[in-house]
């Protein structure tokens, strides 16, 4: 039997705006985070068969998050301001970046990055901390490449490298 893949080998970054430059800074308090792939079918049944047949021909994908609200803490403090501010379209659009720790690639590992429109849908939610809810929608074809860090994996760099994994 294989090696089991825990969620924490699966780390998730998400890339900071600061003027001009994005620093892609590990998303930390998160208590969920959940990827749905929200595939787009095509289904229809021929008249000479007693079966439908379905095909994919896209996706949609998703992530369904939820925080504790840390003070400083510069991708919560992102989020925050997208919904306060009530940004709308390419103001609320950042990049994530998912690295795999458990598949090691030349010096660094293996990563996706993905932009995603931030859509904050709740805050509050709780008596032991301050929590905000939402959900990232895709906006762009994914990337993929390595990742490396030089800081503990507190931010990574990303280095395209392949068309797919």
């Amino acid at each position: 039997m294989g090696t089991l893949v825990k969620r924490s080998d699966k780390v998730a970054f998400y890339g900071v705006k600061n003027g001009e430059n994005v620093t892609y800074k590990r998303m930390r308090g998160f208590t969920d985070m959940s990827i749905s792939k929200n595939p787009k079918e095509y289904t229809r049944k021929y008249i000479d068969e007693q079966f439908e047949q379905s095909d994919v021909v896209g996706f949609s994908p998703s992530i369904s998050f939820t925080f504790d609200s840390f003070l400083d803490d510069d991708v919560q403090n992102d989020i925050l301001n997208i919904s306060e501010n009530e940004l709308l379209g390419q103001e609320a659009v950042r990049e994530i970046i998912i690295v795999d720790l458990k598949r090691q690639k030349d010096e660094g590992f293996y990563a996706v990055k993905r932009t995603f429109s931030v859509i904050v849908e709740s805050e509050g939610n709780s008596d032991e901390a301050y929590q905000m809810s939402g959900t990232f929608k895709v906006k762009g074809e994914k990337e993929f490449g390595t990742a490396t860090s030089g800081d503990d994996w507190e931010s990574l760099t990303f280095t395209k490298d392949a068309d797919k994994i």
